[in-house]
C-alpha cells in the first residue's frame, strides 16, 4: 500500500491532518488524536470555524 493512499484523519487538538500507521490497523476506528501529546491536550480542542 502506497502512503498516498493511506486513510486519513484531522487532529481536533491541533487541527492538523494524520495518517493511518501500521499501530493503529487494529483500532483505526477508535484514534482521535494524532499524537501523545495531543491526546494529554484533549480539552484544549481548537476552533475550526
Amino acid at each position: 500500500m502506497k502512503k498516498q493512499h493511506l486513510p486519513t484523519k484531522i487532529c481536533p487538538v491541533c487541527g492538523l491532518p494524520f495518517t493511518w500507521r501500521k499501530k493503529w490497523e487494529k483500532n483505526w476506528e477508535s484514534v482521535k488524536y494524532c499524537s501523545e501529546r495531543c491526546r494529554r491536550n484533549k480539552n484544549k480542542t481548537v476552533n475550526t470555524t
